[in-house]
């Protein structure tokens, strides 16, 4: 039996939830049975009570507000717990059309992917500004150049996950869990497609971000951290390389001025060129010690899907998953 839940993090979404569950679809091709979760992220209104009264079969609450990341992985969690093959996360807003649904769980019923992407054909939806368009095109092909995948839609929150690849993931942002997962399912050699969707019209302005300012170099923030972690010899050897650069120029000067005999005068370009060296090579040598590290963390991350496998297969039912607080 092949069992899909479609999980949901809401915060405050009271009025928007009944319109979303409405709109999930009760059966699809190749799947037995489909549950809705919902993760209520500490919200100050009804939202839980809201999802029950709509149909949801589970509700999670967080105890206070941990961000979207942390609540997207407590969903992951829950999903597993619950037995589930397939998981689709998407936002509590109804920015994404139910229907689209039966797309990217397709891919995974026929074993071509372990993680399928809704692409809101960003370049075409009139509802993103140019210069958020823009940005996120730009940030995309970022993602997709250091995980090694083509997601053109990278911070999409529309997506199909397989148990074995949920298994293998863990959030550790505290902002959004979209580039991340990229990053970490690129490096960890899973299968990511992309598949055309269509978006509604949203009502109220995103709650992740203020302004696209902010939510730009948060998201770099994210990018660099992940890829620091997962690369960590081209990302410190880069930066190595490029102080080493810049502190060769001072010394170039400093050598063509002591060669005509006049080197006593220009000490600050041997400093200066002999300190940004000696950056570069610190950089060259954190390199080497973070992919010792990066080594270790690949064997703890082995040894941490393991023990999840055992403890679901100790724990976990297919049949209940208790309503509860986290």
């Amino acid at each position: 039996m092949t069992r899909l839940i479609i999980q949901i993090p809401a915060l405050n979404e009271a009025g928007q939830l009944a319109a979303t569950l409405a709109a999930l679809p009760r059966s699809l091709v190749g799947i037995d049975q489909i549950d809705y979760l919902i993760i209520d992220d500490g919200s100050s209104d009804n939202t839980g009570a809201i999802a029950k009264a709509n149909g949801a079969h589970h509700v999670v609450r967080n105890k206070k507000t941990l961000g979207l990341a942390a609540t997207f992985q407590v969903g992951l969690e829950a999903c597993l717990r619950l037995g589930a093959d397939i998981i689709v996360n998407t936002d509590a807003d109804n920015q994404y059309c139910g229907s689209d649904i039966e797309k990217l769980v397709q891919p995974i019923l026929a074993n071509q992917a372990d993680i399928v992407i809704g692409d809101r054909q960003l370049k075409k939806n009139r509802q993103f500004a140019p210069l958020k368009t823009w940005f996120q095109v730009f940030g995309s092909s970022v993602v997709s150049s250091l995980s090694g995948t083509t997601v053109p839609d990278a911070v999409s929150g529309f997506r199909a996950i397989s148990r074995s690849a949920a298994l293998r993931l863990k959030i550790l942002s505290k902002f959004s869990y979209t580039t991340e997962m990229i990053i970490q399912a690129g490096n960890k050699n899973l299968l990511i497609q992309s598949v055309p969707i269509a978006t509604n019209t949203v009502t109220r302005p995103p709650r992740l971000y203020q302004t696209t300012t902010g939510f730009v170099l948060r998201q770099a923030v994210t990018i660099l951290r992940m890829y620091a972690m997962y690369r960590p010899m081209r990302f410190f050897f880069s930066v190595g390389g490029v102080l080493a650069v810049v502190g060769v120029a001072p010394l170039l000067r400093f050598l063509v001025f002591f060669a005509q005999g006049e080197g006593s005068g220009h000490i600050q370009s041997l400093v200066l060129g002999s300190a940004f060296l000696v950056l570069g090579a610190t950089f060259a040598i954190a390199g080497l010690l973070a992919d010792l590290v990066s080594q270790n963390r690949k064997l703890l991350e082995e040894i941490l899907e393991r023990a999840r496998r055992e403890d679901l297969k100790m724990q976990a039912t297919r049949s209940s998953y208790p309503d509860t607080d986290s």
